[in-house]
C-alpha cells in the first residue's frame, strides 16, 4: 500500500469511526482501526462486531493494500500532526507516516484477522431526508434506557403504521415518538440506542440524504462518505401506542423558555426527593406553577403565564421534563394530563411530527 492523503481528511476519518473501536474487548484487533484502498479512495473502519462504521478518503494512490493499527494512537498522533499531505507506505506489516516535518512508523496487524460485518442480503431499501433524520434522532434518542435488563428498551423503535414511517424510543418512564414521513412499505426493526447516537454525530448539516437498507438482523445507513451497520435488537417491541391519552381534562399552552426556566430552579428543591415536583395549572389566574420541597434545604414556588384550560395538578421527574422540553425547537408548547396517574403528554402545533410523554410520580 502506497498512497497520498491530506492530514484533516483523515483526522476527520479517523474520529468518526474510533469511537466504536473497542479497548476492552477480549479480541486485541477490536482496537484497531482498518485502512485499506478502495478504487481511488481509502477507507477507514473500525467495529465492535454490533456497530461498524467506515468513512471512504478520496486518495491519491499508487499501491493497493490494507492494514489495520491502533486505533487510539493512529488517532491521536495524526490529529497532532500539521495540516499537510502525508505519504503513507506500507512494508511488512509496519505503517510509514511522513510529510516535510515528521517521520513515523507505526506496527501494524494483518488485515485479514478483522471481523467483516456479513452482508445485507435480501432486504429493503429507503431514502430519506437526512435533515428530517437527524431532527428526530436528537429528539428521541434520549428516551432510550441504558438498562440491559430489557434490551428492547435500549433501541430506536422503527415501524410504520396507518402509512407513516414512525421512530420512537422509552425507558418506560418516557415516550418519544417522531413521525418521520409516508411510506408504502411495512417496516419494523430495532436499532440499538448506541448506534443511534453514533449516527447522529455523523449526520452533518450539509448531508441531503440517508440511504437505509436493512434486513432481519442487521441495518444500514449510508451517509456521503459514511457507511454504519449495526446489528438489530431482537424482540418484539411494547405496543406504547395504548399508552398514549386521547382526550385530556387539562392542558397548558406556554412559553417553552418559561416553563424550562421553572423546572430548572424548582429542580434545584428537588435533588432530596429524586427530582419529585408538583406542576399545577389553575384557570382562574391563567398560571402554571411548579412547587419543589426540600425538608432540609427549604422550598420553591416558580410560576409562569399560560393559556389553560381545565385545571389541575399532576407529580413529575424534574430531570425528564427538563430532557423533554430541551428536546423541542418551538417557542411554544403544550402540557396536557388527567389527573395525578395516567401519562403526560408535551407537543406543539408547530412540531406536529414530535410528541414526548411522561408517566407522572405518585404523589
Amino acid at each position: 500500500m502506497k498512497l497520498q492523503v491530506t492530514q484533516e481528511n483523515l483526522s476527520k476519518a479517523i474520529n468518526t469511526v474510533a469511537r466504536v473501536a473497542n479497548t476492552r474487548n477480549t479480541l486485541p484487533i477490536l482496537s484497531n482501526v482498518l485502512l485499506k484502498t478502495d478504487n481511488n479512495r481509502l477507507s477507514i473502519a473500525a467495529t465492535n462486531l454490533d456497530i461498524a462504521i467506515t468513512q471512504f478518503v478520496g486518495s491519491k494512490i499508487e499501491e493497493t493494500g490494507s492494514i489495520t493499527v491502533p486505533a487510539r494512537l493512529m488517532q491521536e498522533f495524526v490529529s497532532s500532526l500539521p495540516e499537510s499531505v502525508l505519504k503513507i507506505e506500507l512494508a511488512d506489516n509496519k505503517l510509514h507516516i511522513t510529510n516535510d516535518q515528521y517521520k513515523s512508523t507505526i506496527n501494524g496487524t494483518s488485515s485479514e484477522e478483522f471481523p467483516v460485518m456479513p452482508a445485507i442480503t435480501g432486504g429493503s431499501t429507503w431514502n430519506t431526508d437526512a435533515t428530517v433524520f437527524k431532527k428526530a434522532l436528537q429528539q428521541i434518542v434520549f428516551a432510550a434506557s441504558a438498562d440491559d435488563a430489557r434490551p428492547v428498551l435500549t433501541g430506536v423503535y422503527f415501524h410504520s403504521s396507518d402509512g407513516s414511517i414512525i421512530a420512537a424510543s422509552t425507558d418506560s418512564y418516557r415516550l418519544a415518538e417522531y413521525k418521520l414521513g409516508k411510506t408504502k412499505t411495512s417496516l419494523n426493526f430495532l436499532v440499538p440506542a448506541t448506534a443511534a447516537a453514533d449516527l447522529l454525530r455523523i449526520i452533518g448539516d450539509s448531508d441531503k440524504e440517508i440511504k437505509i437498507t436493512h434486513d432481519d438482523q442487521q441495518v444500514r445507513f449510508e451517509v456521503g462518505d459514511v457507511i454504519l451497520v449495526a446489528r438489530l435488537i431482537e424482540g418484539n417491541y411494547p405496543d406504547y401506542r395504548k399508552l398514549i391519552p386521547v382526550k385530556f381534562a387539562t392542558t397548558v399552552r406556554l412559553s417553552r423558555t418559561d416553563f424550562l426556566n421553572i423546572t430548572k430552579v424548582s429542580s434545584l428543591f428537588a435533588r432530596e426527593s429524586a427530582g419529585s415536583i408538583t406542576i399545577k395549572a389553575d384557570k382562574a389566574s391563567g398560571d402554571i406553577s411548579i412547587n419543589a420541597i426540600a425538608s432540609q434545604l427549604g422550598e420553591n414556588t416558580a410560576t409562569a403565564k399560560a393559556e389553560v384550560n381545565g385545571g389541575g395538578e399532576v407529580t413529575l421527574n424534574s430531570r425528564y421534563l427538563i430532557d423533554a422540553l430541551n428536546a423541542f425547537s418551538s417557542a411554544e408548547v403544550e402540557f396536557c394530563f388527567n389527573g395525578k396517574l395516567e401519562p403526560c403528554i408535551l407537543r406543539s402545533q408547530s412540531e406536529q411530527n414530535y410528541m414526548h410523554l411522561i408517566m407522572p410520580l405518585r404523589s
